[in-house]
């Protein structure tokens, strides 16, 4: 049941963030699905005893790709459904908590979590610019093999 819960959850929340984002209207539902895809990704990875780093760059690969796809599909902006769906990857939970302990002295667990939090932010960054760089090789190969066949 918590795992419905959490799918349920992280596609309201992409699909709210694509409201403030100012998204059109018919893409929200896809926001919505693009952001439960990576957080259904990433649940599954780090339940299997995956790195939360390593679950990260898959899941926000697959946003990526995700968002590539929506966005040749129904010709709008890539960045309409990638930032709404990496919201539900944003380690700002952990964050706070590197925060709070960054104030309440304890310096040894704060660093540990701004380091995690940190890692897992690159990670995202990384999971989108590698979805990206293959997007591109896979074009420049197309384009290729239609100028020398």
């Amino acid at each position: 049941m918590m795992i419905i819960e959490q799918i349920i959850t992280s596609f309201i929340s992409s699909a709210a963030f694509g409201i403030i984002f100012n998204a059109p209207k018919e893409s929200l539902i896809k926001c919505g699905f693009v952001g439960m895809l990576g957080w259904m990704i990433y649940l599954v990875m780090s339940s299997s005893g995956i790195d939360a780093v390593m679950a990260t760059v898959t899941a926000s690969f697959f946003v990526a790709v995700t968002s590539q796809f929506f966005s040749r599909m129904y010709k709008t902006p890539i960045i309409i459904f990638s930032v709404a769906g990496i919201i539900p990857l944003v380690p700002g939970g952990l964050a706070y908590d590197a925060m709070r302990n960054f104030v309440e002295n304890d310096y040894n667990v704060a660093i540990n979590l701004a380091a995690k939090a940190f890692m897992i932010s690159g990670s995202i960054a990384i999971g989108l610019v590698f979805s990206e760089v293959i997007n591109q090789i896979i074009r420049k190969k197309r384009l290729s093999d239609k100028v020398n066949p």
